[in-house]
């Protein structure tokens, strides 16, 4: 059976906006990089799909406290100090800059920095599929229920999706899809909350970091509207499991109250 080489960047920066030193944060005990990292490397322990894995994952920084920190749990670690606007830019960085000429890999997997709850299985499943289509970038959502108060949120990312194609029409921060006619409305009605992971052959990476920022992308503030906006295709698998993406200090509570059942 062919064996496949995939790697897993995780972009992590101390400064944000809304957040400052977000992936350093305690969650009952463990910090919010730890807890994505630890994420990451069960994919080595559900090698369940058609490939075999060989998996390569490092976390990306320009922060000492961070590289520091992974270090001391014995994660992978490299530099990215240029500025750069997007966690995109920096795993295609780091690809040029280590991992090119280290390996010939299969699919290059972005996990962002915030999502605590990722697990191995999912990371299969979407490597699996990705490897398997000809989408340009695969990614993950999950179905939630019209009455799920996230739809009314910005900082939750909803993607237009359809389930027979498996691919991505659109994403957007707005409330949608919206019931314009109620008679319309039952409990198979769904939207579906879109999960920050990448998948991506190195090609297409490398092709996207070539394009402009676009309109949508800028009144959105969503990365992946550039790579539709400029005829790249993006496909998803469903997850049926628990996600808490962290963007606010508020979100700390929830995951710990998720963590606690």
């Amino acid at each position: 059976m062919e064996h496949k080489n995939i790697l897993i960047l995780i972009p992590s920066r101390y400064h944000s906006s809304r957040f400052e030193g977000k992936p350093l944060v305690p969650i009952n005990g463990k910090s919010l990089i730890k807890r994505v990292y630890e994420g990451c490397e069960r994919i080595k322990t559900s090698n369940q799909g058609k490939n075999l894995l060989n998996v390569d994952i490092a976390v990306v920084t320009d922060d000492d406290r961070i590289e520091k920190h992974v270090k001391d749990f014995d994660g992978e670690v490299v530099r990215v100090d240029e500025k750069l606007e997007s966690g995109t830019l920096r795993i295609e960085k780091a690809y040029k800059k280590y991992f090119r000429e280290k390996k010939k890999y299969d699919v290059i997997i972005n996990v962002q920095g915030d999502e605590p709850l990722i697990d191995g299985p999912d990371l299969q499943n979407l490597a699996d599929f990705h490897i398997n289509s000809q989408f340009s970038i695969s990614t993950i959502v999950k179905p939630e229920s019209m009455s799920n108060e996230n739809i009314k949120s910005s900082d939750k990312v909803k993607a237009i999706y359809s389930k027979e194609n498996g691919k991505c029409h659109f994403f957007t921060r707005a409330e949608v899809p919206y019931i314009r006619d109620q008679s319309d409305a039952s409990d198979n009605n769904e939207w579906f909350l879109h999960i920050g992971v990448y998948a991506y052959s190195p090609e297409s990476l490398l092709n996207y970091c070539l394009l402009k920022p676009s309109y949508y992308e800028e009144l959105e503030k969503l990365e992946q509207l550039r790579a539709l906006e400029n005829n790249m295709t993006i496909g998803a698998i469903i997850t049926s499991h628990e996600m808490i993406g962290i963007d606010t200090p508020e979100d700390i509570i929830k995951l710990e109250g998720v963590l606690s059942e």
